[in-house]
């Protein structure tokens, strides 16, 4: 089975800022919080917000407190009137496009036009857009509906955002046929018009369809018709729970599933729907693809992978900087890495319940043994570094509470009450401060430990090691920047956003892979830095195939990063047996 996402699945803009609007007024605006009405068509983010106090406002009172939200939809010019005589505070989260159609209904209705809308009369869109054509507003949902209109001397055609666009297709046909004097409007977003057709595309080239979204979510809604106008069988869903309703039939034997979701859809509930796949593929699979499937979950799961791939990238470091004596140090950069990365994912799971849901029921179910797993390879790890001296005992002791430290408050309330209390809290700071800890344990800690004389060739390899593993960490931030953004973590992904932050990490990885090459060219360090430019340069291909959709967030590509690391020991290893 292949499983195929169309690319303009989940989130549109406008939902998008509604949603991240909603989440930062907590913190910058008066509490209580509401939304007038559901913020978007989507029961799990409503859950969430429920869950943060934000609430519905379904009535206006005649005297409010607290700040009220304008939903994504939009609502009448009244009834925002009415919410800023109750005395809230208005933030008006309209999607940019609706306000477009909306000025466009106003500018009109002041020159006596009669606006015709094009979409479903009950959707909250159109009950807004309707308030902005001052009694002169008509709604049709149907071919049938618009052919019985009167005929107007003055009137505009407008569609609702997310209408079906073969259908608005058909209404500007019959308006150019019938009454060609009234002024037609192509008011489907743009966002809404690819979604649709790429969803045609989808369905031509796959087995089955399965939509992804609130069931009563149009646009959600229209993508499903419009699935199933192909012939193919399609199943509108609203999370991975509802794979269950399915006929295990259609799913087992499909070769390729075709994965699209509505507007109000996030991207976690599209991972969990791929990730419940993607196990139903192995379940599929026999032999030795099951037992390698289940074989890397579990080493992602456990850890244990990502400290295999420390202990490589601390061989590789040493190697580059011509240290013979490696196995304690290797041995040191793998406990240290294991124990500090089980302890932040049960101290600060809450983002892992939408970004890996898996993981967060792994470290809840297997907490204990979990702990006792971090406690003990962290003080093994303090252990040997103790018995190679005082200083790498001390650095990693430093390391080590550093790590610990991180999701814990440092600051008492009663002296500071401010935002920034954790280390968690500092911008960016999980990413910077994991590649400075990695490339610490794995390229500083030997020849501090060793008395090595050329330091500065060591800081530069230590840049090299922090900088490959700050461009691991933030792609995994990129995957994860709903969930982290819900939780209310300020990553480098969401401060600089997924295009920019992608433009960051390629641009990283070329100064890595130049500054490999260079150092080996001057013989700064050996010939190994030219074949270790592998490294980066594989990272890069990573990182250009997920921008593409040629990978996809799962297990596979998870693996595929953290095997980069496992890739440097490699050529290191080999290198050291060529060269001997």
């Amino acid at each position: 089975m292949r499983i195929l996402i169309a690319k303009t699945s989940g989130f549109c803009m406008g939902v998008r800022r509604a949603v991240e609007m909603v989440l930062d007024a907590p913190d910058q605006n008066s509490n209580p919080i509401f939304t007038y009405g559901p913020l978007i068509h989507n029961p799990q983010v409503l859950h969430l917000l429920r869950s943060k106090d934000i609430t519905v406002l379904d009535e206006i009172p005649s005297r409010g407190s607290g700040t009220v939200l304008i939903r994504a939809h939009g609502v009448p010019p009244t009834t925002k009137e009415k919410l800023n005589n109750a005395e809230f505070n208005v933030i008006d989260a309209t999607c940019p496009r609706v306000i477009k159609v909306q000025a466009i209904i106003r500018k009109h209705a002041k020159k006596d036009y009669t606006a015709i809308i094009v979409g479903d009369k009950d959707h909250p869109e159109v009950i807004g857009l309707l308030g902005y054509a001052l009694g002169k507003g008509y709604v049709v949902g149907s071919m049938e509906e618009i052919k019985s209109l009167p005929a107007f001397e003055k009137a505009i055609i407008v569609a609702q955002t997310t209408q079906n666009t073969q259908f608005f297709k058909s209404v500007k046909q019959w308006s150019a046929a019938q009454h060609p004097h009234y002024k037609v409007f192509d008011t489907i977003c743009d966002s809404t018009a690819r979604r649709q057709a790429e969803v045609k595309r989808l369905a031509e080239s796959v087995d089955a369809v399965i939509v992804v979204g609130g069931r009563n979510s149009g646009n959600t809604r229209r993508l499903a018709e419009i699935a199933r106008e192909s012939g193919k069988p399609a199943y509108h869903i609203e999370s991975e729970t509802d794979l269950d309703t399915i006929d295990t039939d259609v799913l087992m034997t499909a070769r390729h599933i075709g994965i699209t979701a509505g507007a109000s859809t996030p991207n976690w509930i599209i991972k969990k729907v791929y990730r419940a796949l993607e196990a139903l593929q192995v379940q599929r699979k026999q032999g030795w693809r099951r037992i390698l499937f289940a074989l890397q979950r579990a080493l992602l799961l456990t850890n244990i992978y990502v400290s295999l791939g420390a202990g490589c990238l601390s061989y590789a470091s040493l190697k580059l900087q011509g240290f013979g004596q490696l196995f304690p140090y290797v041995l040191i950069s793998m406990l240290y890495v294991q124990s500090m990365h089980i302890l932040a994912h049960l101290t600060g799971s809450k983002a892992d319940q939408y970004n890996d849901p898996e993981r967060a029921n792994f470290y809840i179910k297997y907490k204990q043994l979990l702990a006792i797993l971090a406690i003990a390879s962290g003080g093994a790890g303090l252990v040997i570094a103790y018995t190679l001296g005082l200083l790498p005992f001390l650095l990693l002791l430093v390391l080590s509470l550093l790590g610990l430290s991180y999701n814990r408050r440092l600051v008492p309330g009663r002296f500071f009450s401010g935002k920034y209390r954790r280390l968690r809290d500092i911008p960016g700071s999980k990413t910077f401060m994991i590649a400075a800890a990695w490339g610490i344990v794995t390229a500083l800690l030997p020849p501090l430990s060793l008395g090595a004389n050329a330091y500065w060739i060591s800081v530069l390899i230590f840049l090299w090691t922090a900088g490959i593993v700050f461009v691991r960490t933030a792609f995994f931030d990129i995957l994860d920047m709903q969930g982290d953004r819900i939780v209310g973590k300020e990553t480098i992904a969401i401060l600089l956003g997924e295009k920019r932050s992608l433009r960051l990490l390629k641009i990283m990885l070329l100064i890595l892979a130049a500054t490999l090459l260079l150092l080996s060219s001057f013989h700064l360090i050996s010939y190994l830095g030219f074949v270790l430019i592998a490294s980066p340069i594989s990272l890069l291909l990573l990182l250009s195939a997920y921008e593409q959709g040629v990978l996809l967030p799962s297990i596979r590509l998870e693996f595929l990063v953290e095997s980069n690391f496992i890739l440097a020991g490699a050529i290191a290893f080999l290198w050291a047996l060529i060269v001997v």
